[in-house]
């Protein structure tokens, strides 16, 4: 082969091998621009996805406090309605339906419905010495009840009676303040769903069980009264009216109705293991 042969070849195969090495570094450089690219996209990507889910998650706060403004609205709302209302009578008529007569051979109290599927409660010394005991609800009813259990010492005592009903809620006592309105049901002297109002005169007063768990109001309290319920203007059972200091005006107490939910729930968690209060 002729030298200027040999020249062109190895001149051709320069230029291969150059064009190849070119083509190799910008085709590097496209994947390695590609890849960043992709990653950069990817970084884009994952920012909307970390904002979405931030948005979201303030999307669902958001939602979570305007149904608890709400609900403190409406609470609001009532109260007003309630203070503004010249009395309970909106109240009385939601409640003492829920409120029962309790009768033994040798007399007579109150008691009041906390579950749907009849149980009552009641103070103890209502039952004491009595032989039968009925339940007669607002609709002048006539039950026979069982007796689930009792307290002595808080004067305390659960009984059921057949049928469906609806039940007085129980407030939190520990947020009853002295001055607030109150009304008590029961059947003082023999007059069947009596009504008396005032107001909390006392808070945390000493019981003669030695217990500092007693409302003090001027609501009246007479002889039939006993085991029935304090009520405040929400509408919530914050105690259980209990006696009554002789020789003096206005001078009623009621056990705190968390020392009710506290024996009610401890009790149906012994014998049935829920709770009868939620």
């Amino acid at each position: 082969m002729e030298r200027h042969h040999k020249w062109i070849i190895g001149g051709f195969s320069t230029v291969v091998l150059i064009f190849m090495i070119v083509s190799g570094i910008l085709l590097n450089g496209l994947i390695v621009k590609q890849q960043l690219n992709h990653n950069e996209v990817m970084n884009e990507i994952n920012g909307i996805k970390a904002s979405q889910a931030e948005t979201e998650s303030q999307i669902s706060e958001l939602t979570a406090n305007l149904i608890e403004t709400q609900k403190s609205l409406n609470l609001e709302l009532n109260e007003i309605k309630t203070s503004t209302s010249s009395d309970f009578s909106g109240i009385i008529e939601e409640s003492i339906e829920s409120v029962v007569t309790i009768r033994t051979d040798i007399g007579q109290g109150t008691g009041f419905l906390i579950s749907n599927d009849g149980f009552v409660i009641t103070n103890a010394h209502v039952l004491a010495e009595g032989n039968e005991v009925y339940v007669l609800d607002y609709a002048q009813n006539e039950h026979y009840t069982d007796l689930i259990g009792y307290n002595l010492t808080l004067d305390l005592a659960l009984l059921k009676i057949s049928g469906s009903y609806t039940p007085l809620k129980l407030g939190n006592s520990d947020e009853v303040q002295v001055g607030e309105k109150v009304i008590a049901i029961g059947n003082p002297l023999g007059l069947q769903f009596s009504v008396s109002e005032g107001i909390v005169s006392a808070i945390n007063r000493a019981g003669t069980n030695e217990l500092n768990a007693y409302i003090q109001t001027d609501a009246a309290l007479n002889p039939g009264n006993s085991g029935g319920p304090l009520i405040n203007k929400q509408g919530e059972v914050i105690g259980i009216n209990n006696f009554k200091v002789g020789g003096g005006e206005n001078l009623g107490f009621a056990l705190e109705s968390n020392y009710i939910d506290e024996f009610v729930n401890t009790l149906s968690q012994n014998l049935y293991g829920i709770n009868l209060i939620e």
